[in-house]
C-alpha cells in the first residue's frame, strides 16, 4: 500500500471506486455491446457468420494477448499512463470500427479494441491495493466487482437500443464517445499510485524473472483459476442467451431484461454482501461460503434440467443465485493474488486477467456454441466451469492452509 494514499486522493471513497469500476467494465461491456447487430451487420457489410464470429474472436484473443503485459509496464511507468493510452488506443480503434467499410477492417480494428481495453481492467486492481489496506481494499473491490458484473449483461440491451433506433455504427460511434468522456476523466482525476521507487525496471530479463516466478508459482496459479474459471458458469448463460432465452424458454427479445435483471441483481448483492463481511469474517471463510453457494445451486440446476422441460417460472432463478455466490468470493480470491507478490501487483493482475479472460474466448468460441442448444448440456457445462475452481481452491486450501486465514 502507498503510504501517502490518504493525500493522492482526498475525495470519498465510492467515488474513487466508481471511477476504477467503470475502467474496469470497458472491457466486458465493449465484448458484448455489438452482439445484437450481428444480423445487421453481416447484412451491411457482406460478411458470413463465420467472418462475423471472426471480429468477436479478434477482440477477445487481442484482449487475452495483451493482458500479460499491462500490467508489467504499470509495475514499470506507473499506473496512469498505461491507463491513459489504453482508452485512448481504445477510443481510436472504436471510431475505426465505426467507420468500416469492410468485416476484413471490421476484425482489425476490433483486435486494436481487444488490446487496449484491458489495460483499465487490469490496472485497476493494482491501484485498488495501492490505496487500501486489506478489508478496505475488499469493501471497494466488492463495489468494483458490481460494475463489472453488470457489463456484460447491460451492454446487449444499450447496444440493441442503439442498432435499432441509430444503426450498427452508432454503436462503435457511442464506444468512441464513452472512451473520450473516460480518458478526460482519468486525466483529470486518477491518482499516480505507484511510487517512484516501488517501480520494476523495465528489461525483458528482468520481466522473464517475473513472469516465470508468477507462472511457476503453484499458489498463484490456483487462486487465478479459483477466481476466473467459476465466472464461465454465469457467462456460459449470458453468452448463449438468444437461444437459451428465445429457443428453451420461449421468451419475446423484450422479456430478455429479466434474465439480466436477475442475474445483475444476484451480482450487486453478492458484491455488496462480500463488502459488509470485510474484516469481520476470515477470507477463506467467505471464499467457502460463495463456492459452496455456487455448488449446491449448480447441482440443483442440472438435476432439474434433466428431471423437468426448462420453463421461465424457475429455469432463471439458479443463474442469479450462482451469480450471487460468484461475487461472494471474488474479490476475496482477487486482493489474495494480488498480494501473493506486492512488488508485481501489476503483473499479478495481467496474468491473472490473462488466464480469465483466455477461459472467457474458450467458453465464448468454442463451448457455448456446442451447449447452447440443450438446457442439460448448459447446466453441466456451468457445473464443471465452478467444479474446476473449486477444485483449485481446495488443493490450494489443502497445501497452503495459511492462506486467507487472517482478518486483517
Amino acid at each position: 500500500m502507498n503510504p501517502n494514499a490518504d493525500q493522492l486522493w482526498r475525495g470519498p471513497r465510492w467515488a474513487l471506486a466508481a471511477l476504477l469500476a467503470v475502467l474496469g467494465m470497458l472491457g466486458p461491456f465493449s465484448i458484448d455491446t455489438y452482439i445484437p447487430a450481428f444480423s445487421g451487420m453481416a447484412r451491411s457489410l457482406g460478411a458470413t457468420p463465420v467472418e462475423m464470429q471472426q471480429t468477436l474472436s479478434a477482440y477477445l484473443f487481442g484482449f487475452a494477448f495483451m493482458n500479460l503485459f499491462h500490467g508489467a509496464l504499470a509495475d514499470s511507468f506507473g499506473r496512469r499512463p498505461v491507463v491513459l493510452w489504453g482508452i485512448a488506443m481504445f477510443t481510436l480503434a472504436s471510431a475505426g470500427c465505426a467507420l468500416s467499410q469492410g468485416v476484413g477492417q471490421l476484425v482489425f480494428f476490433r483486435a486494436m479494441q481487444g488490446l487496449s481495453t484491458g489495460a483499465g481492467m487490469v490496472v485497476s486492481r493494482a491501484v485498488i491495493r495501492d490505496m487500501f489496506p486489506p478489508a478496505q481494499a475488499q469493501q471497494v473491490m466488492s463495489q468494483v466487482t458490481i460494475y463489472f458484473g453488470v457489463a456484460p449483461a447491460l451492454a446487449p440491451i444499450v447496444g440493441g437500443w442503439l442498432f435499432v433506433h441509430l444503426g450498427w455504427h452508432s454503436i462503435f460511434w457511442f464506444l468512441t464517445g464513452a472512451g473520450v468522456v473516460l480518458w478526460a476523466t482519468n486525466y483529470k482525476f486518477l491518482p499516480e499510485t505507484l511510487q517512484p521507487e516501488a517501480r520494476q525496471p523495465f528489461e525483458i530479463r528482468h520481466l522473464m524473472r517475473g513472469y516465470w516466478q508468477l507462472g511457476s508459482s503453484p499458489r498463484f496459479l490456483l487462486l487465478a483459476l479459483a477466481s476466473g474459471v467459476p465466472f464461465n458458469g454465469m457467462f456460459l448463460y449470458v453468452l448463449s442467451a438468444p437461444a437459451f432465452l428465445g429457443e428453451h424458454l420461449a421468451l419475446q427479445p423484450t422479456q430478455f431484461f429479466w434474465f439480466f435483471m436477475l442475474t445483475i441483481s444476484g451480482i450487486m448483492s453478492g458484491a455488496w454482501m462480500s463488502g459488509r463481511l470485510a474484516g469481520k469474517i476470515a477470507p477463506k471463510k467467505q471464499i467457502r461460503h460463495g463456492f459452496v453457494i455456487m455448488l449446491v445451486t449448480s447441482v440443483l440446476n442440472l438435476a432439474a434440467n434433466l428431471l423437468f422441460t426448462a420453463h421461465a417460472s424457475w429455469a432463471l432463478f439458479p443463474i442469479a443465485v450462482f451469480s450471487f455466490g460468484w461475487a461472494l468470493m471474488v474479490p476475496v480470491v482477487t486482493l489474495l493474488v494480488l498480494d501473493l507478490y506486492p512488488a508485481r501487483r501489476g503483473m499479478a493482475s495481467s496474468l491473472q486477467a490473462f488466464i480469465g479472460s483466455t477461459a472467457n474466448g474458450l467458453v465464448a468460441g468454442i463451448i457455448a456454441p456446442l451447449v447452447m442448444h440443450s438446457t442439460p448440456a448448459l447446466a453441466a457445462v456451468s457445473l464443471s466451469m465452478m467444479c474446476i475452481g473449486l477444485a483449485a481452491w481446495v488443493f490450494l486450501h489443502h497445501h497452503w492452509p495459511e492462506i486467507g486465514r487472517a482478518v486483517e
